[in-house]
């Protein structure tokens, strides 16, 4: 898989991964050993099981997610997304950054975002 399908991929499923939470189906876009850091000032995730099961506790007090991911911008096997989700308890709005290998997994991953509780502002898209 070429870098962009693998970027599009990697945020078409976290669309519909987070929106579902559908842990599952988004580990499988981690290489077994990837890394990911969800903001600069957290330890880092190591290997897929690490990584799947920050993403269960992430999903675990959601209500209700509705998540938006933008066209990723990809040079060379590196890609940005951002990413907007309105929940019944917060939006959260970032950006992911991604290193895909030859097989189109994600080898590394790293996070910046910020969360609003109860923000409701919705009137743009990612990337607007």
């Amino acid at each position: 898989m070429n870098p962009r399908q693998a970027a599009q991929h990697f945020a078409d499923t976290w669309q519909h991964g987070w929106s579902t939470h559908d842990v599952d189906t988004i580990a499988a876009l981690y290489h077994d050993e990837a890394v990911h850091t969800s903001m600069p000032f957290r330890p880092p995730h190591h290997g897929k099981t690490q990584i799947t099961d920050y993403i269960r506790r992430s999903f675990h007090d959601e209500t209700n997610p509705r998540a938006r991911f933008a066209v990723p911008l990809v040079d060379g096997n590196h890609a940005a997304i951002e990413y907007h989700v309105t929940t019944d308890q917060a939006t959260l709005s970032g950006c992911v950054f991604v290193t895909f290998d030859p097989d189109g997994l994600a080898r590394t991953t790293r996070d910046y975002w910020h969360e609003s509780p109860n923000a409701t502002d919705l009137t743009h898209a990612p990337g607007e």
